[in-house]
């Protein structure tokens, strides 16, 4: 079945810089468009960020974090990645991992953590 399993999140102080892993397996990974998606403390659940798969590297970021944050995947090692920069208090959230579109994914993973404080 679909696995994804994020790593990387942390505690960072504000302006720092933490990169997400997703390790991704149980379906043809190079195949599908995948996503990161996050989802602060009593707040809905928000988009981060998208990238096209099946040869396509198009991607996409949320007005929110554009210029800050890169998605990017490594097709033979079936991960994806989420490098995020400048960060600041207001990215504070769980980070999931998601195989899909924008936010109508079909499978997400169980999340990491990303603290951004003083």
């Amino acid at each position: 079945q679909v696995q994804l399993v994020e790593s990387g999140g942390g505690w960072v102080q504000p302006g720092g810089s933490l990169n997400l892993s997703c390790a991704a397996s149980g379906f043809t990974f190079s195949s599908y468009s995948m996503t990161w998606v996050r989802q602060a403390p009593g707040k809905e659940l928000e988009w981060v960020s998208t990238i096209h798969g099946d040869g396509g590297r198009a991607s996409y970021v949320a007005r929110t974090v554009k210029n800050r944050f890169t998605i990017s995947r490594d097709d033979a090692k079936n991960t994806l990645y989420l490098q995020m920069n400048s960060l600041q208090p207001e990215d504070t959230a769980v980070y999931y991992c998601a195989k899909g579109v924008g936010l109508n994914y079909v499978a997400r993973g169980q999340g990491t953590q990303v603290t951004v404080a003083a």
